[in-house]
């Protein structure tokens, strides 16, 4: 299966570079990028057929952690919004997991689709992860499960919806609301969202999107989903320099394993 029986090229023609500057625009202007439809209707229903077939091979796990993905600091009560604790809960099959024949390694590997990804995250080359779980997940949203408030680490998201929940699973953000560069954490605006005071926005992401999105500066969840039906998401991961992989520590918390 080539990319062009994978994606709507014509509504989304990847090598053109008048469209990959309006892409670059909207994300440099919203800090998202949603281009509903992307997947066509054959690879929506092959990769939703591998996460089903996948399924059994996937890691739930339950993770507490605050909004910034560090270690709690003693310098702060636990009630803070520094210490607060934030539950995320999923299941996932990592790289090793994706058969060689599937539309989502097809994609991930093709050189169109990873310059467009470039010009339009504004990065000179993107990479693999060297280890051999990091760079296509499949992740598994069951009745219940959420993914809690956090900021990324990382500067950017490259997300596929392959399956809507029946109902909740929202991706929820609130834009700019620290500046990591400048160490301004913005404890305040964080606690008014965990206090439910702020009005988040939503993302629209039906079956078949992709989505790019800047999570570093943006505190952003997935509301608990709601309903029989399991939320499919896939993340492909690239690094700017070859060579890299995820820690240990991170893989045996994603993926329950070292490889």
């Amino acid at each position: 299966m080539g990319i062009d029986a994978i994606i709507d090229t014509k509504e989304y023609p990847l090598g053109d570079a008048g469209f990959r500057v309006r892409c670059r625009a909207t994300l440099d202007q919203k800090g998202a990028l949603v281009m509903p439809g992307f997947l066509s209707a054959d690879a929506i229903k092959a990769i939703a057929a591998e996460g089903e077939l996948g399924r059994p091979h996937a890691y739930f796990c339950n993770n507490h952690h605050n909004v910034y993905l560090t270690p709690p600091d003693p310098n702060f009560p636990p009630d803070h919004p520094r210490n607060r604790q934030i539950l995320s809960s999923k299941g996932c099959i990592p790289d090793d997991i994706i058969a060689a024949g599937s539309p989502l390694r097809t994609l991930y590997d093709s050189g169109e689709f990873r310059g467009f990804l470039c010009e339009v995250l504004g990065e000179a080359a993107l990479y693999e992860y060297a280890d051999p779980l990091s760079s296509i997940n499949l992740h598994y949203a069951d009745t219940g499960l959420e993914l809690g408030w956090h900021f990324d680490n990382s500067s950017f998201a490259i997300t596929l919806m392959i399956q809507e929940p029946e109902a909740g699973g929202d991706f929820e953000y609130v834009s700019g609301l620290r500046d990591a560069d400048s160490g301004e954490m913005n404890y305040d605006g964080v606690a008014e969202v965990l206090d439910g005071k702020v009005e988040p926005e939503t993302l629209n992401m039906k079956a078949g999107a992709l989505v790019l999105f800047r999570g570093r500066n943006a505190l952003h969840r997935v509301a608990p989903v709601e309903g029989d039906t399991t939320r499919m998401l896939v993340v492909l991961a690239y690094n700017f320099e070859p060579n890299i992989a995820l820690s240990e520590s991170a893989r045996m918390t994603f993926f329950g394993r070292l490889g």
